[in-house]
């Protein structure tokens, strides 16, 4: 019996096996943009002897994301989503490769730049199709749980890869690239295959994928993502505003990640889809983090602020992924969740180009404005109607 999508209800050892793959490239994808920034700063450090090189290449790799993430989804459309997802991730491996070699051999920085942009291109719509080739051998009822268990790998991988980066980093710079390349490759080494679907079918599919609704929780997951952000970047800041040294930044990344590893862990035991009153109460959560840290009180309450924002993170993840879902066309699936990976890369640009305009504590109440205008917007949309 096949569930919805053609998928398979997960039970027998095949389809744990599948799922068991998925989840292991999942957790792997986002190698490149987790353990990118201090890879590519110890690169940059060792060529030019600033670590501005690096951000520069980040920088590129962001902006490459969100042009590509659209052009690049709707180009693999004729072909069945594993199979696109393989070619997208042989490109960045590729781009990869080639920074390695362009290390080796000292080549012009401005090559490590423009090699990080093609890289960088492929990865919303890389994800796109990753997540929509869950739905293949995921039942509806389970896929809470699977996105709860992504969401904290997803976590897990922007905890440890930074660290493993430094380290290896610390032996050679070029270790730590080729290791990058090496895991952000391993989905299209074990992506389970989904079959085929008719290219007629892909040319005709219709319906918008910047309805009003999904337009809605694309603009929540970008608030959410500039809110994660502004902790995360800000970090230091904090620390330095409280008498602390940089290297106390950890204060406020490590619980904002434990909370958000907790938070990913509770969907996955609870395996079920919040409501829209739970939404409405978990953007308020965050609103409230935010807030908790733009005033800055007192350490204590700027660490709260950090867990509240945590807490919610993958919650909020788990239910934008699942209602849009519901509400994107079927053909077009892979083009919606490519714009929701980008909608949150917009946060993080957004916030990182607000804090270089403005002061931290600004920032933070600017961000903090942001998340209450799209708690707002929830509220307004579920007076309206409860369907999501």
């Amino acid at each position: 019996m096949t569930g919805r999508n053609g998928a398979v209800p997960a039970g027998r050892p095949a389809e744990r096996w599948s799922l068991l793959r998925w989840f292991i490239s999942y957790g792997t994808l986002t190698v490149p943009q987790a353990a990118g920034p201090v890879a590519f700063s110890l690169v940059a450090l060792s060529l030019t002897g600033d670590t501005g090189g690096g951000a520069a290449m980040i920088l590129a790799m962001t902006i490459a994301q969100v042009v590509g993430a659209v052009p690049l989804t709707r180009l693999g459309r004729n072909f069945p989503s594993a199979t696109a997802l393989k070619l997208l991730l042989t490109v960045r491996t590729l781009a990869l490769a080639s920074i390695v070699v362009c290390i080796a051999y000292a080549a012009p920085f401005l090559w490590l730049i423009l090699l990080a942009a093609v890289a960088g291109s492929v990865n919303g719509a890389a994800y796109g199709y990753l997540r929509s080739i869950l739905n293949h051998f995921t039942p509806a009822a389970r896929l809470p749980r699977a996105l709860g268990i992504a969401a904290t790998l997803n976590e897990v991988t922007f905890v440890l890869a930074p660290v493993a980066a430094s380290g290896l980093g610390t032996i050679s710079p070029i270790l730590a690239v080729l290791a990058l390349t090496v895991l952000g490759a391993m989905p299209a080494l074990l992506i389970p295959h989904t079959g085929s679907i008719r290219s007629e079918e892909a040319r005709q599919a219709g319906g918008s994928v910047l309805s009003p609704t999904i337009l809605l929780w694309l603009f929540c997951a970008g608030a959410g993502g500039a809110a994660v952000a502004a902790i995360e970047i800000g970090a230091v800041a904090l620390a330095l505003s409280f008498g602390y040294a940089p290297g106390w930044a950890i204060l406020f990344t490590v619980p904002l990640c434990l909370a958000s590893v907790a938070g990913g862990a509770w969907i996955s035991v609870r395996n079920r889809m919040a409501t829209r009153t739970v939404v409405l109460i978990q953007l308020s959560t965050m609103t409230l983090g935010c807030a908790l840290a733009a005033l800055g009180q007192s350490l204590a309450a700027t660490i709260a602020g950090a867990v509240l924002i945590g807490s919610v993170l993958a919650p909020l993840a788990t239910y934008y992924s699942l209602v849009l879902d519901m509400v994107a066309p079927p053909q077009r699936r892979p083009e919606v969740f490519a714009l929701l990976r980008t909608a949150n890369a917009i946060g993080v640009i957004f916030t990182s180009a607000v804090l270089t305009i403005v002061s931290l504590s600004m920032a933070l109440i600017v961000v903090t404005g942001l998340m209450a205008a799209v708690t707002a917007m929830v509220a307004a949309a579920s007076a309206e109607s409860r369907t999501p």
